[in-house]
């Protein structure tokens, strides 16, 4: 039997039915009979679990679901991977929809590049959404994806200096020697940073990053103020248990860029309220 081309992994937990339209999406695929999907359930779930009963036909034959007892996503795709048999591995979240030759184009590239190289595909909001004020302030901001600052290095490789600051594992891939020679770090137990983290040593080992908008697709997720809030809050805590054990990152900000986002917090705009929740994931961890 012939190996896929590429091996497709997703970690998920409890979100079947945005589980199920992410299939759907990968059914979809220009090459669909070049690919394997491996859906890993970071803890078990009867309705996920539902969907991959022996009743279940999909169009993408080579399609594997297992459970690992909860941890967190950087767990799941270790194992994910350790079972990936493509030369290419894609990296998404189960809220990632792949436009239809999404796959062809992040194949297409590693084809093309002259390096063992990772490969950042585009991902935008789904535009099926309500997509809120708070949405549109994450994306211009770069809190959830700093695409606007890319738009210099459009199919190019990202400076090595900054790249790790978008290795979005919602969408990104990597060659499966790659990916198994650098795991994720099993020790960070919170959302967030762990893919900047891991960004990092690929850059520090000359893994360049190649950024190729035409591997286009949306994420569904809709997110409130208060959702996003609470991911920035979030997000400060994990900042300086991740920064301790990289300080080289510098993921928490300190002496005048602490002042900034202080002053910052002080004011009613959705830039003030979001640095004054980071600041307190930051300073709650910092006094434990």
């Amino acid at each position: 039997m012939t190996p896929p081309a590429l091996s497709i992994v997703i970690p998920t937990y409890k979100r079947a039915p945005i589980l199920r339209e992410c299939l759907q999406r990968i059914e979809a695929q220009t090459i669909k009979d070049r690919i394997e999907v491996i859906i890993i359930s970071d803890g078990h779930d009867d309705e996920t679990a539902a969907l991959f009963n022996k009743h279940t036909q999909y169009a993408i034959p080579n399609t594997q679901f297992f459970e690992i007892p909860k941890s967190q996503q950087g767990v799941a795709r270790n194992r994910g991977i350790e079972r990936a048999t493509g030369n290419i591995i894609l990296l998404i979240g189960d809220d990632i929809f792949l436009a239809p030759d999404a796959c062809e184009a992040h194949l297409r590239a590693h084809q093309q590049l002259q390096t063992s190289s990772a490969v950042l595909g585009y991902t935008e909001w789904d535009p099926a959404m309500d997509i809120t004020p708070v949405m549109k302030w994450l994306d211009k901001t770069g809190w959830q994806f700093g695409y606007p600052l890319l738009h210099t290095y459009i199919h190019s490789y990202i400076p090595q200096n900054i790249q790790h600051r978008f290795s979005y594992t919602s969408h990104i891939s990597l060659p499966r020697e790659v990916a198994l020679k650098f795991p994720f770090r099993e020790d960070v137990t919170l959302y967030g940073w762990e893919d900047i983290e891991w960004g990092w040593r690929l850059s520090q080992s000359g893994i360049p990053l190649y950024y190729e908008p035409n591997a286009n697709a949306f994420h569904h997720h809709r997110m409130t103020l208060a959702d996003s809030l609470r991911r920035m809050e979030t997000l400060g805590t994990s900042a300086t248990i991740v920064e301790k054990m990289n300080p080289e990152l510098h993921l928490v900000p300190h002496g005048i860029k602490r002042m900034g986002y202080r002053l910052s917090s002080l004011l009613p705009t959705t830039k003030g309220r979001h640095a004054g929740a980071f600041l307190r994931g930051v300073m709650g961890t910092e006094h434990q």
